[in-house]
């Protein structure tokens, strides 16, 4: 997931590990965003857009060639 801030990063790894999903807060790779530069890596089960608050940019997949946004306006 990528942020419009680095505090939204930090409230959802918060809610998150909290919640028990494994999440990593780590450099935005360049290619998806230069907003706050943080984002989350996590593993979810639910649906992206339940990911999606007023701070967060985008939900993305990563896959063997790149990045699949799910949710957000990226």
């Amino acid at each position: 997931m990528t942020f419009h801030t680095h505090l939204g990063a930090m409230k959802l790894y918060r809610d998150l590990t909290g919640r028990g999903y494994p999440a990593r807060l780590t450099p935005v790779p360049r290619v998806l965003s230069s907003s706050c530069g943080t984002c989350l890596r996590a593993e979810y089960d639910g649906a992206a857009e339940e990911l999606i608050t007023q701070d967060a940019e985008g939900v993305y997949q990563v896959e063997k060639d790149g990045y699949r946004l799910l949710a957000g306006d990226g």
